[in-house]
């Protein structure tokens, strides 16, 4: 059995672990709040950004052949995947869940496509696929900790590139969606070619000036841009919550063992006290003997 020093070390050191998750969820809801502001501020415009596009290729014509953003390509050739991890860890199973379902769509995609990309941002998925996809496209690390629209922009603008250009056939994002501070959906969310808005509504429309061709091109770099955004902000809040809710049950697991060690320290110390009483019991009886 433990002696009573080691046992007093253990809840020292228990305690101290337990101030560092404390600290670590507080700090976690202070930037949750704020990663939350962003991305509720973030989603409407995106959509109607989206709707907007939609209206204008609809008002154009066959959406076919107006940009090459919105063509949908018949070859199977290639694909990217890019993969929203977090830089840093002890947030649950935030990075497990998005790897998991990263994993099981390109698996998907691999029987559909020739080659299937990966490209990674943040620190846990470059990590992660560094020796399994050694053929991965790019890594974004570091910019989680600052998200700017011009770091997001930069990323649409080297995708797109490449799809303008025929090497890929398709880009998907796979991230963390926001629900709330206690959950995440992981989704796969296709990027590109743009796909069409199912809640559109027909009989709306705007005057275009020089007119609408010109518009839409103007609109799709800057809508691609704003929804790489915004899967970012939906990541970082995403994560920011899990890591919350794991400091949260970790601060409760050190209450209750602190509490369980407290227990064997106070049994085994009675113990010591009884075996000490029952030691000059003893040596009293053999005197008098």
């Amino acid at each position: 059995m433990a002696s009573l020093r080691d046992i007093r070390k253990r809840i020292r050191s228990v305690k101290s672990t337990q101030k560092i998750t404390r600290a670590m969820k507080l700090v976690s809801a202070a930037k949750l709040r704020r990663a939350q502001q962003a991305i509720v501020a973030a989603r409407p415009y995106a959509k109607a950004l989206h709707q907007m596009i939609t209206r204008i290729a609809q008002r154009s014509g066959n959406e076919e052949g107006l940009h090459p953003l919105l063509d949908h390509r018949q070859s199977k050739n290639r694909i990217l995947v890019v993969v929203l991890t977090s830089d840093r860890g002890m947030a649950g199973a935030f990075n497990a869940n998005v790897l998991k379902r990263a994993d099981r769509f390109i698996a998907e995609k691999s029987g559909e496509y020739k080659e299937v990309l990966v490209a990674t941002v943040g620190r846990r998925g470059r990590d992660y696929y560094k020796k399994r996809r050694p053929n991965g496209r790019r890594e974004y690390v570091g910019v989680l900790d600052n998200v700017s629209f011009v770091t997001a922009k930069k990323i649409a603008e080297e995708v797109s590139k490449e799809y303008l250009e025929n090497e890929l056939d398709a880009v998907y994002l796979v991230y963390n969606e926001f629900k709330s501070a206690i959950a995440q959906e992981v989704v796969a969310e296709q990027l590109l070619p743009i796909e069409k808005a199912d809640d559109v509504a027909s009989d709306l429309d705007y005057v275009y000036e020089p007119n609408a061709d010109t518009v839409l091109k103007s609109l799709l770099p800057q809508y691609l841009a704003t929804q790489v955004f915004r899967g970012i902000l939906e990541s970082v809040a995403s994560e920011h919550g899990a890591r919350m809710a794991a400091m949260e049950n970790a601060t409760k697991n050190a209450s209750e063992m602190i509490g369980n060690l407290t227990l064997v320290y106070n049994r085994v110390r009675q113990a010591g006290i009884t075996r000490e009483l029952i030691e000059i019991m003893s040596g009293a009886e053999a005197q008098k003997g």
